[in-house]
């Protein structure tokens, strides 16, 4: 059996934050605000798989108001969707994502990002696609006021 799941995640770059996407701390001078680390990617593919699995949302098992949540690391609330997954016996199939940012340039760090979220979803780092785009000087991303994920993931039962 497939499932199939989709989401978006969007967070205000500020001073004062570190910049973390796919789990890599990237060099810059902003950072993405949220309860968490904000990594907006791995927030969308979290939700996209949360979704999958019919789990309903992201906020519903990270609740932005949890003490225990507070700056922790998306890579841990992953490897938790990992472990969803893994109880309801599915695996990934394939994940595609995309980044909307318009600084800084994302392809130094896609691969790092890849093999991050590869290692802890258990998959193949070929069934991982993460790519990146810019806004144009259009819309709060354009303008860098923010940055946008969306991903798609498709899993399949194991030993289908």
């Amino acid at each position: 059996m497939l499932r199939i799941g989709q989401s978006i995640d969007i967070h205000q770059l500020v001073e004062g934050r570190d910049l973390i996407i796919g789990g890599v701390k990237i060099d810059y001078d902003k950072g993405l605000l949220g309860h968490s680390d904000a990594d907006v990617l791995l927030h969308a593919i979290i939700e996209s798989i949360i979704g999958a699995l019919g789990l309903g949302d992201i906020g519903k098992h990270f609740p932005d108001n949890d003490p225990k949540y507070k700056g922790i690391s998306s890579m841990i609330l992953l490897e938790h969707c990992f472990h969803l997954m893994d109880e309801q016996r599915y695996e990934i199939n394939n994940l595609d994502s995309i980044i909307l940012c318009e600084q800084p340039k994302m392809a130094p760090y896609i691969q790092k990002m890849k093999e991050n979220v590869a290692k802890t979803l258990h998959c193949d780092v070929s069934q991982i696609n993460i790519k990146a785009t810019r806004g144009e000087k259009m819309g709060f991303v354009g303008r860098g006021e923010g940055m946008l994920a969306q991903a798609v993931v498709l899993l399949r039962k194991k030993g289908e």
